[in-house]
């Protein structure tokens, strides 16, 4: 079929009454003045001498879609229940169908469309067309919105079209991976900070992280970073905290704490030589703030928050801190 050319449908049914034949003619009026399909009904086609098997083998075989209008005969006719010479035409076009679905289920369940019109029931279904596993087409009225999901199968075009999927990003670790990484030494991002705070490079245990978060000669209080995270997206801080190797006290041990919304999440004593690397979660945390000091003498790991400071000078970083 080109893609300018319209669907055929062929409408098979049974001539149940004559009030049905009148709901079949007006839907199939309705499917091809409304909706522009190539609908082919039997009753359109008596203006000559036809040999009706061969007209609907004919459409059968060559029609884009089968339309199947569910009703009590057809349903009866249709499942071998009726005598042979009842109801000929849809006992014969039924066959065909079966005989289709038996040839290759998956294409001819797309082609063959099972649809109950207004003041039909789904029990009236063929059984063979598995009227409760598989899609079926009630339709209480003949207008667009009721038909929908009929055109959607006809045409192929999702009612509700499948949004673009945006990349993979493999669940919450992912997530982390993929949003960009935020170096907390760039104070874009803070909030606020306490004096002697600076940034730049500091050489931790012989190793120099370029990016760092330094505090040198500030002894009154920690000194900290308030730090901005946006909206909660970031999921991880990586970080190494130590003692300068160029400090004037080489035998300083210097205090790291992490406020996580203003909860304490990370408190860590570390010596010269002796850094430490941390990784923190932070999902869902909007601010983080980091601390550094120097304890009062003889504080240890130990010992709850809150145990002092220490009135000599810190020369302490957190080495390389990065939120991912």
């Amino acid at each position: 079929m080109a893609e300018h050319e319209a669907p055929t449908v062929f409408v098979t049914y049974s001539q149940d009454s004559d009030r049905h034949m009148r709901l079949v003619h007006e839907f199939a009026t309705y499917l091809r003045e409304r909706i522009g399909l190539e609908v082919e009904l039997d009753q359109w086609a008596d203006g000559a001498r036809q040999d009706w098997s061969l007209w609907a083998l004919d459409h059968l075989h060559g029609s884009n879609f089968v339309i199947v209008v569910a009703s009590p005969e057809y349903k009866r006719r249709a499942e071998g229940r009726a005598a042979p010479d009842e109801g000929r035409g849809a006992q014969f076009e039924a066959s065909i169908l079966r005989d289709q679905l038996t040839e290759n289920l998956r294409a001819a369940t797309k082609r063959i469309l099972p649809v109950v019109l207004p003041g039909g029931s789904v029990r009236d279904i063929p059984a063979f067309l598995a009227p409760y596993s598989t899609t079926r087409y009630e339709i209480p009225a003949f207008t667009e919105s009721d038909v929908a999901g009929l055109i959607s199968a006809i045409t192929g075009l999702s009612q509700y079209p499948r949004p673009e999927r945006a990349p993979w990003r493999g669940g919450a670790e992912s997530v982390a991976r993929d949003r960009k990484p935020l170096p907390l030494a760039d104070k874009g991002n803070w909030l606020d900070h306490s004096p002697g705070v600076e940034t730049g490079p500091a050489t931790i245990d012989g190793i120099c992280y370029q990016d760092s978060i330094l505090v040198r000669g500030i002894a009154s209080r920690p000194g900290f970073v308030d730090i901005d995270l946006d909206r909660g997206g970031h999921r991880t801080l990586t970080a190494v905290l130590g003692v300068l190797d160029d400090a004037d006290d080489q035998f300083q041990v210097g205090q790291f704490r992490a406020h996580l919304d203003g909860t304490p999440r990370l408190d860590h004593i570390v010596a010269r030589g002796k850094p430490v690397e941390v990784e923190l979660d932070l999902t869902g945390i909007r601010r983080l703030r980091l601390e550094m000091f120097r304890p009062a003498s003889g504080v240890a790991p130990s010992i709850p928050a809150g145990g002092g400071f220490s009135s000599r000078a810190p020369e302490l970083a957190w080495g390389d801190p990065v939120v991912r």
